[in-house]
Order: C-alpha cells, then structure tokens, then sequence
C-alpha cells in the first residue's frame, strides 16, 4: 500500500490550485458527531400539493401543463432579474465595491413522475434531460455570458421541492470559480499544448484507480484532490469544449453515464443520495477555447451512511479543505455499490 493511501499529505486540485488535506488514520476514531433523520425516498408519482407536478398550481397562481417528459419554465422566485445590461460599478470607494447584474433562471422538471430521479429514470428519459440542459445552453449563451447548469438533489442540501427538477442560471458576469477553472486551464495548455481535462481524463482511464463509471465516451472519477467525501467529476473522453458540442450519441452515452453513476450514488447508503451538480465549460465569448474541456461536478454531503453528513468547518473553513476518506477508498466504495438500483434487486 503506497504512503499517499496510508500518511497524510496534501493533494493539489489542478483546476483551481487550492490544496486538500488528507489525513485517513482519521477514519478510526470512533464517530460522536450529529447524525441527520433518514433519508426516504417519495413514492408516489403525484402529489397534490406539489408545486411542480403537472396540472398543479404553482406559487405565482400560474398552473403547470399537464406536461408528460421534461418541462421548463422561469422561475418564479428567481436569483436574478431583467435582460443583460452593460455592467455599472457603484462609485469609486475601494472598499465599498458593487456592481449591477441581471440574469435569467429557468427550472428544469425531469419527470412527470413525481418520484423519479434520475437513477430512478429510464435511459431514454434521461436523454430529454440532457436534450433540454443543450438546447436551453444554446438559446441563453446568445444573450448571457454564462449559462450555469445544475440540480441540488435533497432538502439535506436545500432543495425546497422533492419533485426531480434542476436549474438553470444564466447571468452578464463569468463567476468567480469559472475564472479561476480559466486561469488554471490556461496555464496547463501552454505548459502541455493539451487540454488539462482530457489529458487527465485518459490518465485516469489508463489507472483505474478513482474510476466510477466508464463507458466509450465518458469517465466519472473521484478526483485525485477531492474535498468532499464522495465528490465526483464527470468528463468526457473526447474534446468538447461546450454542452452544445455533443453530439447526438455523445447526449445518449452521457445519459447512460449520468443513470449509473448516480444509481451507485443511491446504492452507497441505499437511500435517495443526495448532492450539488453542476455543469463547467468554456464562457459564453471565449473565442480561444483550446485550454477548455466540458466537465460537470458532483458533491454529495454525506460521510459515513445515510444519516451522517460531511461539514466543511472549523480547519476548513479558515485554512483549506481536508478529508479522512482517501479518493481512492472513496471510488472502491462507489464501484462495489453496483449499477442495479436497490429498490430493483431481488
């Protein structure tokens, strides 16, 4: 067994330079901390009382088609407000800085069936999903300069509707994190003359080792820098740049990938897992796209069984990250899960 897996070290994260601490003889001190109420899964595929079923009334008063597969809609308590404006900073104090943003935010409902997440959902359903992610990206990058695709699955992660849905944001700024995923990204091209991702992508195929899921054209992995337990990255094995770049056999073998993957998600705890995802690709006006590989994230919170949750505090948040659980034990977990959903065995 290699010291990386045994001694504590620092890993860096080479699309953002932070560092993570990794500390696994932590994994044997006995647990005192909080644990969180059972995690349950919704099993019927209507609910009166939801917001996002079709027919339904949502808050607004305005009432849901009787959509049969996946249905968007603006959101009607959005983040961000108004068509894109010219950016107007507020006054010229150093310390008192602002500046003036405006947006769209769409939500993005999966399934009818009010218990189907994505797991839960047939491959060819999966594919609509992905089809509306590509097709809104292509309709809001004409106007925005960032489109922000993801879904925060779990009231353990603040989701407010347990009905399968995702987001979309869309805004006039590149946010701070993709900046930075640029500079990193950059940086690793000129020194390579490759994209970091897809040089990182065929490594990880070669190894093994933080393997999930793998298919012809996508690879899931616990990365290498992993902050959070089983934090995921999805990345393509060929170069994409941009969600609209798939192709079409590329958005149904990535909605095969997206139904394993989080099939073992559920399967780790046997519970409706929850997490933040979340897609990254080249901004929206980036002419030189060279250094930029499509990716998406995935952070679920949960540590050590379905009522025992991961907190980013004290060390973390006043230093840098830190875990017990090695990436690779980490994917060792995933990929002994299985791809058979738990509700589905014998």
């Amino acid at each position: 067994m290699s010291t990386l897996s045994t001694g504590v070290h620092r890993r860096k994260n080479l699309l953002t330079g932070d560092w993570v601490l990794v500390s696994p003889h932590r994994n044997d001190r006995p647990w005192k901390g909080a644990t969180e109420s059972t995690l349950t899964t919704e099993t019927s595929a209507y609910q009166p009382d939801c917001a996002l079923c079709a027919g339904n009334a949502r808050a607004n008063g305005e009432h849901n088609p009787r959509y049969l597969e996946t249905f968007v809609f603006t959101n009607d308590f959005s983040a961000l407000l108004g068509p894109a404006v010219t950016r107007v900073f507020e006054g010229e104090d150093a310390l008192w800085v602002s500046e003036e943003v405006s947006g769209e935010c769409r939500v993005v409902i999966f399934s009818p069936d009010h218990s189907q997440s994505l797991p839960r959902m047939a491959e060819a359903e999966i594919v609509k999903v992905v089809d509306t992610w590509v097709s809104e990206f292509k309709r809001l990058k004409t106007t925005f300069r960032w489109v922000q695709v993801f879904e925060n699955k779990g009231d353990v992660m603040g989701c407010s509707q347990p009905h399968p849905h995702g987001q979309i944001w869309a805004h006039d700024f590149v946010p701070s994190l993709v900046m930075r995923e640029d500079d990193c990204q950059m940086n690793y091209h000129q020194c390579h003359h490759s994209p970091l991702l897809l040089d990182y992508a065929m490594r990880e195929s070669r190894s093994g080792e933080r393997t999930v899921v793998e298919n012809d054209d996508w690879i899931a992995v616990v990365p290498y820098w992993a902050a959070w337990p089983f934090e995921t990255l999805l990345l393509p094995k060929h170069r994409i740049a941009r969600l609209d770049d798939m192709s079409e056999s590329l958005q149904h073998t990535l909605a095969g990938a997206l139904k394993e993957l989080t099939v073992r998600y559920d399967n780790l705890f046997q519970c409706s897992f929850p997490y933040s995802m979340g897609w990254h690709g080249a901004p929206n006006q980036l002419i030189d796209t060279a250094h930029w590989q499509l990716h998406a994230h995935f952070f679920p919170p949960l540590l050590r069984s379905s009522t025992i949750k991961k907190h980013m505090v004290g060390y973390e948040m006043l230093a840098e990250a830190q875990r017990d659980l090695t990436p690779e034990a980490a994917a060792s977990a995933l990929r002994d899960a299985g791809s058979v959903h738990y509700s589905e065995r014998g």
